[in-house]
């Protein structure tokens, strides 16, 4: 893991962060790609119109902390971050561990995610 592809993913893992915590859908939808493939847990979806819909149906008061395990450098323009992610609920529910797996892409217009996907926990 390198500080400099860190300091890439934290950026964008800062937004995604404040748009969860915030139940801001479209916020949360900016930090991707046109393109990007996102698999969160339930049925996939590509672009950013099916990450703003998948958490708009999160319930509110959801909130993510999370902690970058481990990077790599797949090309120039390209890192790949692996994190471990607990959501919290205030609505009583147990927090949820998983792990998540992201591709940063640099586009024109900066870095976005173009890959997202959640593996829950045992």
């Amino acid at each position: 893991m390198t500080s400099h592809d860190t300091e890439i993913l934290r950026p964008l893992l800062e937004d995604w962060k404040s748009g969860v915590d915030a139940h801001d859908p479209e916020a949360v939808a900016a930090v991707f790609a046109d393109d990007a493939i996102f698999q969160g847990l339930h049925p996939y979806s590509v672009g950013p119109d099916g990450v703003a819909a998948y958490y708009a149906a999160q319930p509110p008061g959801l909130g993510a902390a999370y902690e970058i395990r481990e990077t790599r450098r797949l090309a120039e323009d390209v890192v790949l971050g692996y994190l471990s992610v607990e959501f919290t609920f205030t609505d009583g529910r147990a927090p949820l561990p998983v792990f998540l797996s992201v591709i940063a892409r640099r586009a024109q217009d900066g870095w976005r995610l173009a890959h997202y996907q959640v593996s829950k926990l045992g």
